[in-house]
């Protein structure tokens, strides 16, 4: 199936609070579909977002970016009809740096979600420090409804941590609502912030 997506162009719903003038800037960024020269970009930020390099945990980085390169490397040399990585660069630097990035693929009968029919299934939104607040989360899950819309689905699904409260924000804000909770046992056992499987349903969203 050939994909079909917009492309995007972005300026900032507001700036970030900081007194540097390069942070300052007017930033514009464009969305597009990640190439395997995307490879090394989207591992780091994926792993600056979701691993301390801090501490004890810093020693480990390289390889946790290593992992993330290599898992991604397999996906995107082995595509399959309905997976899609994003990715979104800043068209005011003069390499066109990546600033964020996302993944969407179709999960079928899940037992844990409890639904019958396939569906797509966000995973791996991460925006580079640097770039947050520019809206650039908000522009990666626009372009996927409509690539979701175009693959023939009305629904998205993504999980969030109970503890990450801006994440949580911005998908409320962005018509996500609560599907389930992880149970409790979960949270007590590996000491950990429960997980909430999000729900947005497109036709709701089209309509209003």
């Amino acid at each position: 199936m050939k994909l079909t997506l917009t492309s995007w162009f972005f300026e900032p719903h507001y700036q970030q609070p900081i007194a540097s003038a390069a942070e300052q800037a007017p930033c514009k960024f464009h969305i597009r579909t990640a190439t395997p020269a995307d490879l090394t970009g989207i591992a780091q930020i994926i792993a600056e977002s979701f691993h301390s390099q801090d501490g004890f945990w810093g020693w480990a980085f390289p390889l946790l970016r290593l992992g993330i390169y290599e898992d991604f490397r397999h996906r995107l040399s082995s595509p399959t009809p309905h997976q899609v990585c994003l990715v979104a660069v800043d068209t005011t630097s003069t390499d066109h740096k990546l600033i964020g990035t996302v993944e969407m693929g179709v999960r079928f009968a899940d037992s844990w979600i409890q639904v019958s029919k396939s569906f797509p299934y966000l995973s791996n939104l991460a925006v580079h420090p640097q770039y947050r607040r520019y809206g650039v989360a908000s522009g990666l899950l626009m372009s996927c409804q409509q690539i979701s819309q175009e693959w023939g689905f009305q629904d998205l699904y993504l999980h969030v941590l109970e503890n990450n409260y801006q994440a949580r924000q911005l998908y409320f804000k962005l018509g996500y609502r609560v599907h389930k909770v992880e149970s409790n046992w979960n949270k007590f056992l590996f000491r950990r912030s429960r997980q909430i499987l999000l729900h947005k349903n497109l036709r709701v969203d089209s309509t209003t």
